[in-house]
């Protein structure tokens, strides 16, 4: 369940979705990797995405935010990524993951600049020798390319000290940085300072959730006691009560590796699946909380068709089928959905989400493992496998929906 967050900030541009991160690695029986299944997955007979094109970045696509972050990292200049989340204005699910990858993307570029030796061309003419005139010549060398270290969020944090936007991001962004470095002793410290400025965030922009949800989480992570963190949850929903997001950020402190058990986790999905109106993707919800207590041996059949489970994995498919298209949150939903669809041997089904999501490996379950392109792959096969089995082919794939 952790992955889901941590992911943004462990993958390419965050990775991570979060945390006291995933305890096990699922595995399918040896699947990942056996040539018989990957041949049965062919992507260019189905028109699906070969492994080396899958994107670990994101669940699903979002061009703009791609689009933003690179040049703001080409460049190290934050004006692309500030004015990504100016338009994206108070859709606050789509928001809340904007930030969460930009704060993760920042993650993981200080991480590696710091673990990467400089070039020697990146300090190159960064001060002329003092016995060297300047050239006349139209042809001056070109200055060499900003370092990606993430100044570029140091330097909007600078120029933009009331901006709700740079301190929802660098909030996160801290959060990150702590759940990143689980054995620093300064990871107390640096969850603290996350939750201060998360709340001159909201002193900011007190109507917009997102900055609330980052305090939640930091919450979680420095494990404060329930009545507090109740107190927070209960902020979060008075402003965005049907938040998708904030409900996956919450769910992991009321389940049994967090500071509930496995009644509370689903007592808490079942709740919020119930109160859900129309076009929400809560009622998915008890699907994240099945899975977040799978137990070790979980390749048993039968577990995938109990009545826990397949009511967990309707709730699932009837929040995508009424929610609105596009919704942020939605390929998050359907990786996991996939996932159960394949072990309940429902492959017709399952075929249909890998439609949905092909190209994407950004989510729950497959960072839960080592490699989420491999992960994702072998049960991509084992879905089409499935359904070709069952009499299915290409030229007749159920339509993704």
């Amino acid at each position: 369940m952790e992955a889901l967050l941590f992911l943004i900030a462990t993958a390419a541009i965050v990775g991570l979705l979060i945390v006291p991160a995933v305890r096990r690695r699922r595995e399918l029986n040896g699947s990942g990797g056996s040539p018989g299944i990957r041949a049965a997955g062919d992507p260019d007979r189905y028109g699906l995405v070969p492994p080396e094109r899958l994107d670990v970045r994101l669940p699903g696509p979002d061009p703009e935010l791609i689009e933003a972050l690179e040049e703001t990292q080409r460049t190290q200049d934050w004006q692309p990524v500030a004015r990504l989340l100016a338009l994206t204005g108070d859709d606050w699910e789509l928001r809340w993951q904007r930030v969460q990858s930009l704060a993760g993307a920042a993650a993981v570029e200080l991480a590696r600049s710091r673990t990467t030796p400089t070039p020697p061309e990146a300090f190159a003419e960064r001060t002329p020798p003092a016995d060297r005139t300047p050239s006349l010549s139209k042809e001056q060398p070109q200055a060499p390319a900003p370092v990606a270290d993430a100044r570029w969020l140091r330097n909007w944090r600078t120029a933009s000290p009331r901006d709700a936007a740079c301190a929802q991001v660098y909030a996160q962004f801290l959060v990150w940085q702590a759940l990143g470095d689980t054995g620093s002793a300064d990871r107390r410290i640096v969850l603290e300072e996350a939750r201060e400025i998360a709340r001159e965030a909201i002193r900011v922009a007190p109507a917009d959730p997102t900055a609330y949800i980052t305090d939640l989480f930091a919450a979680r992570a420095l494990g404060v006691r329930r009545p507090e963190f109740e107190e927070r949850w209960e902020e979060v929903r008075r402003r965005a009560p049907h938040h998708m997001g904030a409900h996956l950020v919450a769910l992991p402190y009321w389940s049994a590796r967090g500071h509930g058990s496995k009644e509370d986790a689903y007592a808490f999905a079942q709740r919020a699946a119930g109160e859900a109106p129309e076009g929400s993707l809560l009622p998915a919800l008890p699907l994240f909380a099945v899975y977040d207590h799978l137990p070790e041996a979980n390749m048993v059949s039968g577990l995938y068709r109990s009545a826990v489970v397949e009511q967990a994995v309707e709730g699932a498919r009837y929040a995508l089928h009424h929610a609105p298209a596009g919704h942020p949150v939605a390929p998050h939903v359907r990786h996991l959905l996939l996932c159960f669809l394949v072990r309940a041997e429902r492959y017709a089904q399952a075929v249909e989400q890998v439609r949905a999501v092909d190209g994407y490996v950004g989510a729950l379950p497959w960072v839960d493992g080592g490699d989420p392109v491999a992960e994702y792959s072998a049960y991509r096969a084992l879905a089409v496998a499935g359904y070709e089995s069952l009499g299915g082919d290409a030229a007749h794939t159920p339509p993704a929906h």
